[in-house]
C-alpha cells in the first residue's frame, strides 16, 4: 500500500475491524456531543495530518446522497403551505391547459414535463424571495429554464396580468398579442428579460451579469448590495459546454451575489441523464472543485421519518446505490413496485413493513418540497464569499400520472387524453367539473379570495411582479461629430495609420467625455496589445474586485499591466465567450440597472460571429445595445496568421442578425461617422439595435472625410471619387470595401494610366445596409403598385445601367452579391472564397483575385463585354501583370 493509505481503495480490506470500530464509535460520540461542525473539523485536520505525513488522500468532492442541511438545520417556514399548495395546483393546471389549449386546433407544440418538474422551484422563489426592481431594491435577475416558461404565464394569468385571450395566444404571435415560445425580450419586452432556451447560454449569461454587477458597483454606477442573479437550468443543459464552461471564474471571483438552481429532473429531451450514474453527485463534484457552495435538495420530508428511523445507514446506502436510470423507472411505476426493487433486502423492507404502498410511493423528492427548498434558498442567500448551487432532484412530468410522469417521452408531451386531464384534476382537486374537463378550462381564484390577497401581497411585499423588464433607461447627451474633428480630416502623406489604431483614437475621444466617457466600457480578449489597446491599462486600469495584488513585471513601463477596483477596461483572458456575455451584460444595463452603459468588445473578428454566434443571436433578442469590433478583419489582412484567423464571411453572419448594423469601413472618417450615429441611435434615440464594425491591422494614409458624405456613409455607399473626364473615355464604377478599397483606388489609376479607362469610386462602408434598403424598397413598390416607384439607394448612386460594374472585397463574393438586385449595369464580384491561408497581403490577394491587378482586369473584361474594349488587349493586361489565366480557382484548393 503506497504511503500507508490509498484513498482510491475504497474496497480494501479492514485488517483490524476492532480498531474501526472504535474510530467509528469515537466520531459518532462527537457528534452526539458536539455536532456536526466539530465531525467535520476533527476529520479535516486528521487528514491534513495525514498528508503532512505522505500519505496519499486525494481530495473528495462529493457528499453523501442526502440532503445537505440536516433536518434540525432547517428554518422555519415562513409561508402559509395550504394556501400555497393550492396556488401552485392552479399555476400547474393553467400551464397545463395553456399548451393543450394552443394544440388543440393547431400544431404550434408546446411543453408541459419540464414545469410540471420545477414548479415548487419557481413557487418558492416568487412568494419568498424574488425582488422586484422598486424604490427600495435595484430587482433580482432570474433567468428562467426556457421550458418551464408556461409556468410563469400561468402565474401571470393568475395576478391578472394576462387575460384568457392573451393566454390562448401561446405561440402564435402574428396578431401581435401573442405569448413567445419560450422567454425572448425581442417579442416580449415589457415580461422577459433573458432569453434562455438556447441551452447552456443562460448559465454562462448569469454568470457575467453576476460579475458585472461587481462592476457597477465598484465604478459608483450603481447601487447592487442586497440583488441577486438566480439561473434556473435543467441537469441534461449541464452537457453544453457553456453551462459549467465559466464556473470556475464564477467561484474564483466569489461570486455571492450568484446562485444556480439546478431541475435535476434526471431526464434530458429523449431519455436519462446519467442513466448508468449520478447526476446530482457528478455536478455537486464539478461546482464544489469549482469553488463553489453545494446545496443537495434530494429528499423531501416524507422521507425525514424513514432515515431518522434507520440507525444502519441501510436506505442511505441503497440511495447511494441506485443510478438515476433506475430513480426515473421507480417513478414510472407505483408503490408496489418500489418496494420490491428499492427496499430490496429484507433489512430494507422490514423498514418499510408499516408503510403501505401508497405510503411508499408517496416518499417525496426534495425538488417538490417546498420546505426543503426554502431551507436552501436561505442559506444560498445568506452565504457570503462563494457562488451557490442548489441541486434539487425532481420528478419530470411530475403528476402528470401516466401521460407523462418520467416516461422518455415526457419531453415531447403536448397533447393528452381527457382521462389523464381528468387524473390530473383529482390530484391536485382543483374546482372542475367532469362537464367541464373537455373545454379545458383554465381557473382563477376571485379577487376577495385568501388566495389571490396571498398571491398578490406576497409579490407586493416583494417589491411587485416578475418577470418585468425595464424598456427605456435615461437618454445620454452623445458627442457631435466634430468631436472627432482629429481623425476625420486624417494623417499626413507617409503617416497613415491603420483602421485599428482609428478606433483606439475614437475610443480615447469617447472616454475622455465629460457626459458619456464614464459608461464606456471597453472589453477586450486577452489581445490588447493586438489591437494597440495597451495605452488604456493605465490610463483606464483593467477591473479587478481585488485591485493589484502583485507588483506587475512592466511597472517600470509606461503603459505596464495595471489592475485596479475601479477600472474601466473589461479583460477577460482567452475567452470570447466571457467577453461576448460581458458586453451582453454592459449592452443590457440600460434595463437590468436603469443605467446606460456603452460596451466596445474588440476581438479577432474570425472568433466572433463564428465562435460564438449564437451567444451574438441571445444578445439580439436580449435589445443588447453597444459595438461589436471585428479586428483583424478581412481574410487576406492578417496575413500571417492562416487558415482559422482569417474572417472572410463574418460580414453575413452579422447580416443574418435583423437588429446587426454592420459596416465594413475604409477609412478613419468613416469609423468616426459610424461610431458617433450608432451612440445618436443606440443612447441617444434608445434603439435596440447593436452594431457590428470591422477593423483592420493594415496601415495606410488616411485621407480627411468629403464634404456632405456623412449621409451617406451611414447608408452604406457614397462616391468617394470622379474619374477624370475625357471625352470618349471607356467608363466603369468601381465599389470597395475595407482594405481591399484600397486595391480598388489603385486599379482606378492601372486603368486610367495604362488603358485610357475612367472610373468613379464608390466606398461601400455597407452592403448589408445597402441590400435592407434595397428590400425595403422593393418590398414598398410591391405592396404599393399605384404610388410612385422609391429607388434604392444604390440605384441613386449608379443610376446608369450602360455603365459596368465592379466590386472587390476581403469577403467571399456572396457579401457584395447582396445588392446586385439593384444595380442594373453589368455587375461583377470578386471576393475571397475559399479557405484563408498564410502569406504577404499581396500574394493573398493575388491569389484570391482581389488585388488591383484582378480588379483592373475585371473593369477591363467587362468592357470588353459591352463592346468598348478590345480582348486581344485583355490577353496582354493579363500576362502584363503576371496573372495565370489557368490558376486552379482558390475556393476549390
Amino acid at each position: 500500500m503506497s504511503n500507508g493509505l490509498n484513498a482510491n481503495k475504497l474496497d480494501q480490506v479492514d485488517i483490524d475491524p476492532a480498531e474501526t470500530q472504535e474510530w467509528l464509535e469515537a466520531l459518532a460520540a462527537i457528534q452526539e456531543q458536539d455536532g456536526n461542525e466539530r465531525v467535520h473539523f476533527i476529520i479535516e485536520q486528521l487528514v491534513e495530518k495525514a498528508r503532512q505525513s505522505g500519505a496519499d488522500i486525494p481530495f473528495s468532492a462529493n457528499t453523501a446522497y442526502v440532503n445537505t442541511i440536516p433536518v434540525e438545520l432547517q428554518p422555519k417556514y415562513p409561508g402559509m403551505t395550504t394556501i400555497e399548495r393550492k396556488i401552485r395546483a392552479y399555476v400547474r393546471w393553467n400551464a397545463m391547459m395553456m399548451v393543450l389549449r394552443a394544440n388543440r386546433n393547431t400544431n404550434v407544440g408546446g411543453h408541459i414535463a419540464s414545469f410540471a418538474s420545477a414548479a415548487t422551484l419557481y413557487d418558492v422563489g416568487h412568494n419568498h424571495f424574488w425582488h422586484a426592481p422598486s424604490d427600495t431594491h435595484g430587482g433580482d435577475m432570474v433567468f428562467v429554464q426556457g421550458h418551464s416558461c408556461p409556468g410563469d404565464y400561468a402565474r401571470a394569468y393568475l395576478q391578472g396580468r394576462f387575460t384568457e385571450e392573451k393566454m390562448d395566444q401561446f405561440r402564435q404571435e402574428i396578431g401581435g398579442n401573442g405569448l413567445s415560445s419560450y422567454p425572448h425580450p425581442w417579442l416580449m419586452p415589457d415580461f422577459w428579460q433573458f432569453p434562455t432556451v438556447s441551452m447552456g447560454l443562460g448559465p454562462i449569461m448569469a454568470i457575467y451579469q453576476a460579475r458585472f454587477m461587481h462592476y457597477m458597483q465598484d465604478r459608483g454606477m450603481a447601487k447592487t448590495e442586497g440583488r441577486k442573479v438566480w439561473a434556473f437550468l435543467g441537469d441534461g443543459e449541464t452537457d453544453e459546454p457553456e453551462t459549467l464552461g465559466a464556473i470556475t471564474m464564477a467561484g474564483r471571483e466569489k461570486l455571492d451575489n450568484l446562485i444556480f438552481v439546478v431541475n435535476c429532473n434526471l431526464q434530458r429531451l429523449d431519455g436519462p441523464v446519467r442513466g448508468n450514474g449520478k447526476i446530482i453527485q457528478e455536478l455537486e463534484s464539478s461546482f464544489r472543485g469549482a469553488g463553489w457552495n453545494v446545496l443537495k435538495v434530494i429528499w423531501g420530508r416524507r422521507w425525514d421519518a424513514l432515515l431518522a428511523k434507520d440507525k444502519e445507514g441501510l436506505v442511505m446506502k441503497r440511495m447511494m446505490e441506485c443510478v438515476d436510470g433506475e430513480y426515473q423507472t421507480f417513478k414510472s411505476k407505483d408503490g408496489a413496485y418500489v418496494r420490491e426493487y428499492f427496499f430490496n433486502t429484507p433489512e430494507l423492507k422490514s423498514l418499510v413493513e408499516e408503510y403501505t404502498d401508497k405510503d411508499i410511493w408517496e416518499l417525496n423528492r426534495g425538488g417538490h418540497d417546498p420546505i426543503k427548498l426554502f431551507a436552501a434558498y436561505q442559506a444560498a442567500v445568506n452565504h457570503k464569499g462563494q457562488p451557490t448551487v442548489i441541486l434539487a432532484k425532481t420528478i419530470k412530468g411530475y403528476g402528470m400520472g401516466d401521460s407523462g410522469q418520467a416516461q422518455n417521452t415526457s419531453h415531447q408531451q403536448k397533447k393528452m387524453s381527457l382521462k389523464s386531464v381528468s387524473d390530473i384534476r383529482n390530484r391536485w382537486q382543483l374546482p372542475v367539473k367532469d362537464s367541464e374537463i373537455e373545454s379545458l378550462p383554465y381557473l382563477k381564484f376571485a379577487e376577495d379570495s385568501e388566495e389571490y390577497k396571498y398571491m398578490q401581497q406576497r409579490r407586493t411585499d416583494l417589491g411587485g411582479h416578475i418577470p418585468v423588464r425595464r424598456q427605456k433607461s435615461e437618454t445620454l447627451k452623445i458627442p457631435e461629430l466634430s468631436a472627432f474633428q482629429a481623425v476625420l480630416d486624417g494623417t499626413k502623406v507617409g503617416h497613415g495609420i491603420s483602421t485599428t489604431m482609428a478606433f483606439v483614437r475614437i475610443l480615447n475621444i469617447l472616454v475622455k467625455d465629460k457626459q458619456i466617457g464614464k459608461r464606456i466600457v471597453p472589453i477586450v480578449p486577452d489581445e490588447s496589445r493586438t489591437f494597440g489597446m495597451e495605452g488604456m491599462f493605465r490610463q483606464l486600469g483593467i477591473w479587478s474586485q481585488v485591485g493589484q495584488l502583485y507588483t506587475p513585471q512592466d511597472a517600470d513601463q509606461l503603459m505596464y499591466y495595471k489592475e485596479d477596483k475601479k477600472g474601466q477596461v473589461l479583460q477577460e483572458g482567452i475567452n470570447e465567450a466571457g467577453g461576448l456575455c460581458d458586453w451582453i451584460a454592459a449592452g443590457t444595463a440600460y434595463s437590468t440597472h436603469g443605467v446606460p452603459m456603452i460596451p466596445f468588445f474588440i476581438y479577432y473578428s474570425m472568433f466572433g460571429f463564428q465562435r460564438v454566434g449564437d451567444l451574438i443571436w441571445a444578445a439580439a433578442d436580449q435589445r443588447t445595445r453597444g459595438f461589436l469590433l471585428g479586428g483583424t478583419a478581412g481574410r487576406t489582412t492578417l496575413n500571417g496568421e492562416g487558415l482559422q484567423h482569417e474572417d472572410g464571411h463574418s460580414h453575413l453572419m452579422a447580416a443574418t442578425v435583423p437588429n446587426c448594423i454592420s459596416y465594413d469601413p475604409t477609412y478613419a472618417y468613416e469609423l468616426a461617422v459610424i461610431i458617433q450615429d450608432g451612440l445618436r441611435r443606440m443612447y441617444g434615440e434608445q434603439e435596440d439595435v447593436f452594431y457590428y464594425i470591422t477593423v483592420m491591422n493594415e496601415n495606410y494614409d488616411q485621407p480627411p472625410m468629403p464634404e456632405d458624405s456623412a449621409l451617406n456613409i451611414l447608408k452604406g455607399m457614397y462616391l468617394f471619387q470622379s474619374g477624370i473626364t475625357r471625352k470618349k473615355a471607356p467608363k466603369v464604377n468601381l465599389l470597395g470595401s475595407g482594405t481591399i478599397f484600397c486595391e480598388v483606388v489603385e486599379a482606378a489609376t492601372l486603368l486610367r494610366e495604362d488603358w485610357g479607362v475612367e472610373a468613379d469610386l464608390f466606398s461601400c462602408t455597407s452592403f448589408t445596409e445597402l441590400a435592407r434598403d434595397g428590400q425595403s424598397c422593393e418590398r414598398w413598390n410591391r405592396l404599393h403598385p399605384s404610388k410612385k416607384a422609391r429607388v434604392t439607394h444604390v440605384a441613386k448612386c449608379i443610376p446608369k445601367a450602360d455603365i459596368p460594374v465592379i466590386a472587390a472585397t476581403d469577403y467571399i463574393r456572396a457579401f457584395a452579391e447582396q445588392i446586385r438586385p439593384y444595380i442594373s449595369a453589368p455587375y461583377t464580384v470578386l471576393g475571397t472564397d475559399g479557405f484563408g491561408r498564410s502569406d504577404t497581403r499581396a500574394n493573398l490577394r493575388s491569389f484570391f483575385e482581389v488585388d488591383r491587378y484582378h480588379v483592373t482586369i475585371a473593369a477591363l473584361k467587362a468592357l470588353v463585354d459591352k463592346g468598348e474594349f478590345e480582348p486581344a488587349k485583355v490577353d496582354i493586361a493579363i500576362a502584363k501583370y503576371n496573372i495565370d489565366p489557368e490558376a486552379i480557382a482558390p475556393w476549390l484548393i
